[in-house]
């Protein structure tokens, strides 16, 4: 049986500070103010993600701040599993500050996105099989009811159950960092998009594609 590495607080320091730097990156921002000169957060909801980006009738800086908001909570979790490899901890806590910078960037005054690329991306780097299943189910729900927040939070909600699967040749159910990833990303998705819940339930909510200014 493999030793258990427990992790130093002076790395897990290091590995929440890298990644938090890292998913505080607003690229919906950046992209949108260096090619059209508008600011995203005037626009639609005001939202810094790949959604609200859409609303600005540009589809390449939607797909490319949904790529790059991905890459960096993929990134942050790959980059700490590779230089703390065997322990599993560090590479959790870096995606999950990660996750917490897109949503909370010190750059925009800590008020940032609500983090669906950034967890999907997330799930990616730490357990692909689960991360293809989540987004397998956001796109499933977007087709069906044309709501990217309805799909991000049934998606998020299906995360942690999904992450339980027995399913031990794709590599589930998940390990228990993964689990917990999954378990707070979902809980922070909700809490984020709670104008939407009530959008929803009052039948306001916009549908994927709407140009709104």
């Amino acid at each position: 049986m493999q030793d258990l590495v427990v992790p130093t607080l002076g790395t897990l320091a290091l590995a929440a500070v890298g990644g938090y730097l890292l998913g505080s990156i607003p690229f919906g921002v950046i992209l949108t103010r260096l090619v059209t000169g508008e600011d995203v957060r005037s626009i639609g909801s005001g939202n810094i993600g790949a959604t609200n980006v859409l609303r600005t009738g540009r589809k390449d800086l939607a797909l490319a701040t949904l790529i790059l908001d991905a890459g960096k909570g993929a990134a942050a979790f790959l980059i700490a599993q590779a230089l703390f490899p065997g322990v599993p901890a560090i590479a959790a806590v870096a995606g999950g500050a990660a996750f917490l910078g897109h949503l909370f960037p010190v750059w925009l005054g800590f008020k940032g996105g609500k983090g669906v690329a950034t967890f999907m991306g997330l799930l990616l780097a730490a357990s692909w099989p689960l991360g293809l299943m989540a987004i397998a189910t956001w796109l499933i729900v977007a087709v069906l009811f044309r709501m990217s927040s309805f799909a991000a939070l049934v998606a998020a909600l299906a995360s942690p159950l999904l992450a339980l699967l027995p399913l031990p040749l794709a590599g589930l159910p998940a390990s228990a960092p993964v689990l917990a990833l999954a378990v707070a990303s979902a809980f922070l998705i909700w809490l984020r998009h709670h104008e939407n819940i009530a959008r929803i339930l009052k039948g306001t909510e916009p549908r994927i594609g709407a140009k709104a200014r």
